[in-house]
């Protein structure tokens, strides 16, 4: 198995959409890229932690790809806005591709040069491409919070 991180704006919709991918065999939401350790929910929505809300994915390469996986990422969000998706504003929304090893890294470059010059988004893509660091997993309530209430998806 294999793990990805992303941040595409509010963690609850980004892991629903990631959970209904065949070869995802777990997920989880928490905060990346800050530099409290041990974040609350509370603390991050400060947005003073420098924290993104992510999903951590953990899947199986021999059932589903890492590009295919920056697919869902990518057509999941609005990889043009700066520090917010939908409703939602400060950087804890932000766009993000936490990479575990170069492989990723040079895959996730590659995508977001590809998606750019395809002509989809008229703005330019702003998504962070960064090492993943430290990763801290989010309040219980937050996990598979959709599915828990059952929603299929949360719609911006």
């Amino acid at each position: 198995m294999q793990k990805a991180t992303f941040g595409a704006g509010c963690f609850w919709g980004v892991e629903a959409a990631f959970r209904q991918t065949q070869g995802v065999v777990a997920t989880s939401v928490g905060y990346a890229g800050g530099h409290v350790p041990q974040p609350s929910y509370q603390q991050v929505c400060t947005d003073r932690t420098g924290h993104a809300e992510v999903v951590q994915v953990e899947f199986d390469p021999a059932r589903i790809s890492y590009e295919r996986l920056l697919d869902v990422f990518f057509d999941c969000h609005d990889p043009t806005q700066m520090n917010c998706q939908g409703p939602d504003f400060g950087t804890q929304y932000r766009t993000a591709i936490f990479y575990h090893d170069e492989a990723q890294q040079q895959a996730a470059q590659a995508a977001k040069s590809r998606l750019q010059a395809s002509g989809r988004f008229r703005k330019p893509i702003v998504t962070e491409i960064v090492a993943m660091t430290d990763y801290w997993i989010a309040e219980d309530y937050h996990q598979q919070y959709l599915e828990k209430r059952g929603l299929a998806h949360c719609h911006i």
